[in-house]
């Protein structure tokens, strides 16, 4: 699936589960796992008159988040929004990077940061010269543009704009205020040895 075809389907589910009643006969199929439930059963639990209940069901059948029809058994086919999920992954700035560093994956979710390796592994390092491959700086920056920057994979850019100079891929000027490149990244044809290279 290609990004576009993955954003426009991530997009058609969120929809169909904007609406109040669709999500809450969803949320309901999925407590009730491969069991599921008929009409009068759904309808019964989210406390709304069968026709309701029906309606949902065929707007969550037709996108593909449930299966069933009629009077039968509705489950919920989580398989769409897995796909749904991925597809959004996929679609985040550092998604590419990660490809390249697969060992860093556990760090993140979502494509956001989610904790940092500890300061003396290598990781810790390797993490480094990632987020220093998603900056690509180019000259200096001020500490502002650093982290509206880093903000687009992480909620601490503190930690990471500081991690970056401890790891040595940015400097700082005296003041603390303006940022450039410590020193050349490394061709991207090391990303095998990076994939092998033990945990901290």
């Amino acid at each position: 699936m290609s990004a576009s075809a993955g954003a426009a389907r991530a997009a058609e589910i969120l929809a169909q589960l904007a609406a109040p009643p669709r999500l809450a006969a969803f949320a309901e199929l999925v407590r009730r796992g491969k069991e599921g439930a008929t009409l009068a059963e759904l309808a019964y639990a989210l406390d709304v008159p069968v026709q309701q209940a029906g309606e949902a069901c065929a707007r969550l059948t037709g996108a593909g988040l449930a299966t069933g029809s009629g009077n039968g058994i509705y489950r919920a086919d989580l398989g769409a929004v897995r796909a749904a999920v991925a597809a959004v992954d996929r679609m985040q700035p550092i998604a590419p990077l990660l490809a390249e560093y697969p060992h860093l994956r556990g760090f993140f979710a979502h494509g956001r940061l989610t904790a940092l390796p500890p300061t003396m592994s290598d990781r810790y390092r390797q993490i480094g010269e990632l987020f220093a491959r998603f900056l690509a700086l180019d000259g200096l920056c001020d500490e502002d543009e650093i982290n509206r920057r880093l903000s687009a994979v992480t909620d601490d850019a503190a930690s990471v704009r500081r991690m970056l100079v401890e790891t040595g891929w940015l400097e700082r000027d005296s003041r603390g205020t303006t940022y450039g490149t410590a020193r050349p990244l490394p061709a991207t044809t090391s990303s095998a040895t990076r994939r092998t290279t033990p945990a901290g």
